[in-house]
């Protein structure tokens, strides 16, 4: 076995240094908390000694404030530089040292102490919600054995190309997306795809990046690169959905910067005025000042919606629902109706025969190897659903065909034993007798949306092939959820009337259209738009990407071509339509605790206003009810990480 040494070696550093600076990341709230921790130790330790020694007790005290306000305070300073802004940081750093100037070092260290508790579990908060991508970046094997000439060479996964060859073992981990071409096995897909139960997979089907080789050795061709996997689109995915701010943090952190200096200039305000105006003295006009600072800082505010919309993107990122940013998530629950493209949405998009109609004096067998002898040769779905079961489930033998010609949009002509042979539609074969055969059974197939392949010799028509795209019951489920939610469901389909009616009326979605080019579908999506406002569009093919652009949210199939993934705003990584309700569940729970958050926290700033106004609010307990609440906010929002 020849392996790159030198590659091999450049890659493991590269991936150590990752895994080291992962490891850093992780331990930053641990580290915050143990910080957090030892405050509180010297501040208890302050305390006791208070009373005999207070020089003693003020030291402790000190090392409170630098133990546990070191990380925050160079955060804060450090944001405030880059953005030239005050911020919540800044606030409660000035109320710290203000504290400690007026006499109240303990105050001020409690402060500092409950302050960086919740900054650890924020943090903590914000890593938890990467935990799904970084367990998810460890299931992908660095190496892959690559077969060329009978030789086994371990490369590095970032070397492979399209078109090479890799052997996987038993229990091995797929290194590249790819298909099988020798061997079959059980496969593990569920951290790709969700499915809880291992897949059979044969000659041919398509296998993933990260998924497990459960039993016999499997060679796979590679169709990717490795940066083009569905695997690291799942991670780019939702990185850049964790970097991404929905409207409502956008507006948050815009009213935060308003909101600092509305509060530093009332604290301003607070030193002097009710000295002069309600004849408070200084100490006790300077200590309401403190408070004021504290009670008044938005910390429980800004930190409403964050947690909780990293919470809720992991969540849908466990169901293997990806959201690319928060807006996404928060806008899933304003939908008023949503547009299904028919092929790979509703239907699975594998046609299947369903019907076999001979003329006297052949048999099914040559009929069915003639004619996949020749379909073999083309890509169209139905030519592949005609080979497949002639193979497959027929176990038949093709022949090599004397000669092709593909007519684009209309069939295929072809030789086979000496024996000229047309496929396609009634047009192209185009004779009196199919014109016949359609007059007799049109409505029997069409009206039960089926598509008819016309095979034809010089003799006329041989037969006719019956075929129908099976639909996919997850999404019957998922028009049933809709309707449920009150969202209209429309159908656009390049499928003629009668095809397009019968799976309308089988799907009971509420309205359809059918023979959709690219452009028409833009203009219905945008139509529906104008009717209700908030629209989602929900389609898998390169001609649904200008519709998935258009929508209010562009939701794409996992399987879907590379254009429609890209264009899309949610991505559903099973090909499972009922898997949106669930999302509108999630954006509706998301957006009900952010605004309880929100309420929340308004209204503990309020009543801690008005309670230091009343003087009966003391510095310690102004401090646990401002860290409280944003603490309790954090958990809030932390509770959809579990949401089922």
């Amino acid at each position: 076995m020849n392996v790159d040494l030198k590659a091999l070696s450049e890659k493991r550093q590269s991936n150590q240094r990752s895994k080291l600076k992962a490891i850093y990341v992780n331990l930053i709230p641990h580290i915050q908390l143990i910080a957090a921790l030892l405050s509180g130790v010297f501040i208890v330790t302050g305390w006791i000694l208070s009373d005999l020694f207070s020089s003693t007790a003020i030291m402790f005290f000190v090392i409170a404030y630098l133990v546990g306000g070191y990380q925050k305070a160079k955060e804060g300073i450090l944001d405030t530089i880059k953005d030239r802004n005050l911020n919540v940081e800044m606030l409660m750093i000035f109320a710290a040292i203000g504290s400690a100037i007026i006499g109240y070092w303990m105050e001020g260290a409690i402060l500092i102490f409950i302050f960086s508790l919740s900054g650890a579990l924020e943090t903590y908060t914000m890593n938890r919600s990467n935990r799904e991508i970084s367990a998810l970046m460890e299931l992908q094997p660095e190496e892959a054995l690559i077969v060329k000439n009978g030789t086994e060479t371990k490369i590095h996964v970032s070397m492979l190309v399209p078109g090479d060859e890799i052997l996987v073992k038993p229990g091995e981990r797929m290194p590249a997306d790819g298909f099988i071409i020798r061997g079959q096995s059980t496969v593990d897909q569920s951290a790709i795809t969700g499915e809880s139960l291992p897949v059979q997979k044969k000659l041919n089907d398509e296998v993933f990046s990260g998924t497990v080789n459960l039993q016999g050795s499997i060679t796979i061709k590679v169709t990717k690169l490795n940066k083009e996997t569905l695997f690291q689109k799942i991670i780019q995915l939702v990185q850049t959905a964790q970097s991404e701010k929905s409207p409502s943090q956008l507006f948050i952190d815009k009213f935060e910067g308003i909101y600092v200096k509305v509060v530093i200039a009332a604290v301003s305000l607070m030193m002097f005025i009710p000295h002069y105006v309600l004849d408070w003295t200084w100490n006790e006009t300077i200590y309401r000042a403190m408070i004021l600072l504290v009670v008044a800082s938005p910390c429980a505010l800004v930190a409403s919606i964050t947690p909780a919309t990293l919470s809720a993107i992991s969540n849908g990122a466990k169901l293997g629902i990806l959201f690319k940013g928060g807006v996404h998530i928060e806008g899933l629950s304003k939908i008023r109706a949503i547009a299904l493209d028919k092929t790979g949405t509703l239907t699975k998009g594998e046609p299947e025969i369903t019907d076999l109609i001979l003329r006297e004096g052949i048999s099914q067998a040559d009929f069915l190897i003639y004619t996949a002898s020749i379909e073999n040769h083309s890509t169209h779905p139905l030519a592949q659903a005609i080979v497949n079961y002639t193979k497959l489930e027929k176990q038949l033998q093709l022949l090599q065909p004397d000669f092709i010609e593909d007519i684009p949009g209309r069939g295929v002509t072809g030789k086979v034993s000496d024996r000229e042979w047309k496929i396609g539609n009634a047009e192209f074969v185009g004779d009196d007798i199919s014109k016949q055969f359609l007059k007799m059974n049109h409505n029997k197939f069409t009206k039960s949306g089926k598509t008819l392949v016309f095979i034809a010799d010089y003799q006329g028509i041989v037969g006719v092939i019956a075929l129908k795209d099976r639909i996919r019951e997850q999404s019957k489920e998922a028009i049933h959820e809709f309707n449920k939610l009150g969202i209209y469901t429309f159908m656009l389909t390049g499928d003629d009337e009668d095809t397009a009616r019968t799976i309308s009326k089988e799907m009971s979605v509420d309205g359809h259209i059918s023979r959709c080019l690219p452009e028409d579908k833009l203009k219905h999506v945008k139509e529906l738009k104008k009717r209700y406002e908030n629209v989602a569009m929900v389609g898998d093919g390169i001609n649904d990407a200008p519709a998935l652009a258009s929508a209010n949210l562009g939701i794409a199939m996992g399987t879907g071509t590379d254009v429609a993934l890209e264009t899309a705003d949610i991505i559903l990584m099973k090909n499972d339509l009922s898997k949106i309700p669930k999302a509108i569940y999630l954006s509706k729970k998301m957006n009900r605790v952010i605004k309880q958050n929100i309420v929340f926290s308004l209204a503990v700033i309020g009543i801690l206003i008005c309670s230091n106004f009343l003087q009966i609010l003391d510095l310690p307990y102004g401090v646990i009810g401002h860290e409280g609440s944003t603490i309790l906010v954090i958990l809030n929002g932390l509770r959809l990480l579990k949401l089922k």
